[in-house]
């Protein structure tokens, strides 16, 4: 069962290291457009996207599994079909605390999974949105 309730969204945003998969070059698009605001306001982002070198000025990994670094909240801005195949990246990870899936990704198998492995799962929500609303 996807987090719902205010207090525990706001223990997730009180987590560091965001691994943005789906993260985007292109500043027009919101995949681009949050990660920044969340960079700006101290998260630490770590971009995932097999098509780019660099993005915010950071290195770009081909996959969540090929990040180096602790990750303490995945943030997924890729469709619905291919969530299942992340989640499964991410619970294979002990340092991952949360997966969170953008506003309109949904996958209620994987959110299962991630529950069942110990972790968080927040899904359909913005993460600009709710730091906007619950910590600003």
């Amino acid at each position: 069962m996807p987090v719902e309730d205010d207090e525990t969204l706001e223990s997730i945003l009180q987590l560091d290291t965001i691994a943005v998969v789906g993260c985007s070059a292109t500043p027009q698009k919101e995949a681009h457009q949050v990660p920044k605001f969340l960079d700006e306001r101290g998260y630490e982002i770590i971009p995932v996207n097999p098509y780019a070198d660099e993005i915010l000025g950071r290195e770009a990994y081909d996959s969540l599994s090929a990040v180096e670094e602790t990750v303490d909240i995945v943030d997924v801005f890729r469709p619905s079909e291919e969530v299942s195949g992340i989640v499964d990246e991410a619970v294979a990870r002990d340092d991952v605390a949360a997966v969170w899936t953008q506003l309109g990704i949904r996958d209620a198998e994987a959110g299962e999974r991630v529950a069942a492995a110990g972790k968080q799962y927040v899904e359909d929500k913005c993460l600009k949105v709710e730091y906007q609303r619950l910590m600003a």
